[in-house]
């Protein structure tokens, strides 16, 4: 005796379509909530060519004391436009900033910024300004690779670069300082930051 294949009703194709909805749903919530995607995209462009055009006016500068703060004033400037571009982004894909991924985020990025912010005062007392580029990059490499295990999956990859840099800062000429910089802070940002603004949302 043999059994015909009975033709799926479409109350059952419409029920497994809403469950299989409803999977995919699930599973991208749980996705954003595990990692921070609001990482700026156009925010790292705009924060790169603010370095490269503090690289440029720097490279000018007459005396040490004047490259830093040039330097410091672009990093200002960049401070402020990341910190527009996270928070628009933020409010745009609905993702809070004070608490979950996000707030892990912000505190993991901080505290290699803060450590890079003490040594550039250091530094600076001590005359040492040749190894500021290599502190720089491999503190915000280190901020940024750190902060990226719970973030999208090309942040980690941006930091350990920004590290790389810093090691062959400290191993490289004194003139090879500002040209690095400009590769790491401007470069690398505006690279990663256009391929994070079109696979991540902006």
């Amino acid at each position: 005796m043999t059994q015909t294949h009975q033709p799926e009703r479409p109350e059952q194709a419409t029920l497994e379509a809403k469950a299989l909805e409803s999977i995919r749903y699930i599973r991208g919530t749980m996705e954003r909530a595990g990692s921070f995607t609001a990482v700026p995209g156009w925010g790292g462009v705009a924060m790169g060519i603010t370095a490269i055009l503090a690289g440029w006016i720097a490279g000018r500068a007459e005396t040490p004391r004047e490259w830093l703060r040039t330097w410091l004033t672009g990093a200002a400037v960049a401070l402020i436009l990341g910190s527009l571009a996270i928070a628009w982004k933020s409010s745009r894909i609905q993702t809070p900033l004070i608490r979950g991924p996000a707030l892990r985020f912000l505190v993991t990025l901080a505290s290699p910024l803060a450590a890079g912010a003490v040594l550039t005062v250091a530094l600076a007392h001590a005359s040492r300004y040749d190894l500021l580029p290599g502190v720089w990059l491999l503190l915000y490499g280190t901020a940024v690779s750190a902060g990226g295990a719970s973030s999208v999956r090309i942040v980690p990859i941006l930091g350990v670069l920004f590290m790389a840099l810093g090691v062959v800062a400290f191993a490289s000429p004194i003139s090879w300082g500002n040209p690095l910089l400009m590769v790491g802070f401007g470069a690398l940002q505006i690279g990663f930051g256009l391929v994070i603004a079109w696979r991540h949302g902006g």
